[in-house]
């Protein structure tokens, strides 16, 4: 796809310069297949981005937008990679979506080596491809939907043993594990978070007044508000049945490089994330964060970024539902259209952090 810089780009990443390219040829970059063409002048064939073959020296290769114009300058087609066929990346997506089914349904944990094995892939090459598609190892994948299951039953009503067991969790030690991953104890999650203490912030911005929340792993919560009193209910909501203590004094530092990411939204949050979602909207998340400053995604994009082409409606959900706002920079999502789409605090808000970006 183009951008409005008329690069190319895929999944946040940008094939325009030869720098850019030999870097993704280089790290055999699966995002950069059917992006642009690898010749080697030494052999006289021309490659995927993402070829197997031991790559040449540096000074031996040469780059084009496409097959043809390969073609024209006298390569032919490395017998390899086969770069005359499809886009190795629809096989790629077929053989990871399915390795996710196994590892959402199989009570037993495949191994790498036999998820591998039944892709067709080496175990290094496909825990790399899958990792590459989903943002988790195959082991993160199957423990997260695990805990997703788990969280859910506690919610339910069952009891944290039949919850652990009936979730796929084959021993009690397990359940260290999923609490750690929800950043919570069962008997919080069973009870919706009542029983979580965060402290919270508010400090005057440029977009009013901001809102924070931390954990003891991090920053959790970032929200805005027309008012401070605004801006500290926002976060709550985030949390509805957290007890938020105020701790400006404890929080100020942590509060100012808030304020300064909201000032110039480009730069970066030298503070750890508390994420805290179910697997997809974290896949989202972590697309969201690959967006460049200063560029935009639609839906669509972000819902075939992730290989889930025809969830928009989801994507927009998973947007809504995050609760680190520009660290999280939900604000570069818009509609397919051109249209600024929604913004959970507001349109005017969105506009202003995507005019600053586009400044610095």
């Amino acid at each position: 796809m183009l951008n409005t810089d008329n690069e190319i780009v895929a999944n946040g990443q940008t094939y325009a310069s030869d720098a850019a390219r030999y870097r993704a040829f280089a790290a055999r970059d699966i995002n950069a297949d059917g992006r642009f063409i690898v010749a080697v002048k030494t052999t006289g064939i021309y490659c995927r981005p993402n070829c197997s073959a031991r790559p040449p020296k540096r000074e031996n290769i040469e780059f084009f937008d496409d097959i043809p114009s390969a073609r024209a300058a006298g390569y032919r087609a490395c017998l390899r990679c086969k770069p005359d066929g499809a886009p190795q990346s629809a096989r790629i997506a077929k053989v990871v979506t399915e390795a996710c089914r196994r590892l959402e349904r199989d009570e037993n944990v495949p191994s790498v080596a036999d998820l591998a094995r039944v892709a067709g892939f080496s175990e290094g090459r496909f825990h790399k491809l899958f990792k590459q598609a989903t943002g988790l190892s195959p082991k993160q994948y199957a423990l997260a939907k695990r805990v997703e299951k788990f969280r859910e039953r506690l919610k339910g009503g069952e009891t944290v043993t039949a919850a652990l067991y009936d979730s796929g969790f084959n021993s009690s030690s397990r359940a260290y594990e999923a609490s750690r991953r929800l950043g919570l104890k069962p008997r919080d999650v069973k009870t919706g978070g009542a029983a979580l203490v965060l402290k919270a912030a508010v400090a005057k911005c440029s977009l009013g007044f901001v809102g924070i929340a931390m954990s003891e792993r991090g920053l959790c919560a970032l929200a805005f508000g027309d008012t401070a009193t605004a801006a500290h209910e926002a976060v709550q909501s985030r949390f509805p049945k957290a007890r938020l203590i105020a701790a400006e004094r404890e929080l100020n530092s942590a509060l100012a490089r808030v304020v300064a990411l909201v000032e110039a939204p480009s730069g970066s949050l030298d503070l750890p994330l508390d994420i805290r979602g179910t697997v997809f909207q974290e896949r989202v998340w972590q697309a969201l964060r690959r967006i460049p400053a200063g560029k935009t995604r639609s839906y669509t994009e972000i819902a075939k970024s992730i290989g889930h082409p025809t969830a928009q409606r989801a994507v927009a959900q998973a947007c809504g539902a995050n609760k680190i706002a520009v660290a999280i920079p939900c604000h570069r999502v818009v509609a397919s259209d051109g249209g600024l789409g929604g913004y959970h605090f507001g349109t005017k808000r969105k506009k202003t952090l995507l005019a600053k970006e586009a400044a610095e």
